[in-house]
């Protein structure tokens, strides 16, 4: 582990002081780039390709199986790869997709003052929502329609503190602005990642021919294409 942590964080590091510019990368970020989670298990894996009736996992397992998944590891990394997946198969099951958006919320609000599980679970319903919105289709009933997942996130961030992989997420999804929130966010995820190897490796790897961290320390310029 401390042999690739080393050049991971250099690369990093590389990224924030060359300050590359931005080129147009396809698809929806929280959607087109899987998050590497090591060893850690999440959703049986599925591609963008995904639909209802094909493979062996039934949607209607959908709410059950990520809630469990969420529950059982706090890692960040970890839940921002299986609502990835959970919304890959959401999308192809508007009963599966609204089920889970609402138990999340749910849960969420269920909490009782200020905990480390309280903005976990604030964090998983406002990076659905977002992650919803950047894969559901327009014309496609999508339950995350008029909710502010960003928001979300930003009060889990609140609750928790400092944390570095909360950052990460921010700055995925500020890729199209607010440009001072964004910021904000890549340069606390990029400290972290000096001490969290696996947030380093993410930051690390590519997305159309450039890191993660090559995307982030751009300047948000119309965001994606999807």
């Amino acid at each position: 582990m401390k042999s690739c942590a080393f050049p991971c964080v250099a690369i990093v590091i590389a990224a924030i002081v060359v300050g590359l510019a931005t080129s147009a990368h396809a698809g929806p970020p929280l959607i087109c780039h899987a998050i590497e989670i090591g060893q850690a298990k999440s959703l049986p894996w599925v591609d963008l390709n995904y639909q209802k009736g094909k493979g062996s996992y039934d949607p209607k397992n959908l709410t059950k199986d990520t809630l469990a998944i969420l529950d059982a590891n706090p890692s960040v990394l970890l839940h921002m790869e299986t609502l990835r997946r959970a919304t890959l198969y959401a999308r192809q099951d508007s009963g599966a997709a609204k089920e889970l958006l609402t138990r999340l919320h749910a849960r969420a609000v269920g909490f009782d003052g200020e905990s480390h599980s309280e903005a976990a679970a604030w964090f998983d319903v406002g990076y659905l929502t977002e992650t919803y919105k950047q894969w559901f289709g327009k014309g496609e009933p999508n339950p995350a329609s008029g909710l502010d997942g960003y928001a979300l996130v930003k009060k889990a961030i609140g609750l928790r503190g400092q944390d570095p992989e909360m950052e990460f997420a921010a700055a995925l999804i500020t890729l199209a602005g607010p440009e001072s929130d964004h910021r904000s966010h890549v340069q606390n995820a990029m400290m972290g990642a000096k001490s969290d190897p696996l947030l380093a490796k993410n930051l690390a790897s590519s997305l159309n021919r450039q890191t993660i961290a090559e995307l982030l320390t751009s300047a948000p310029a119309g965001g994606f294409k999807k």
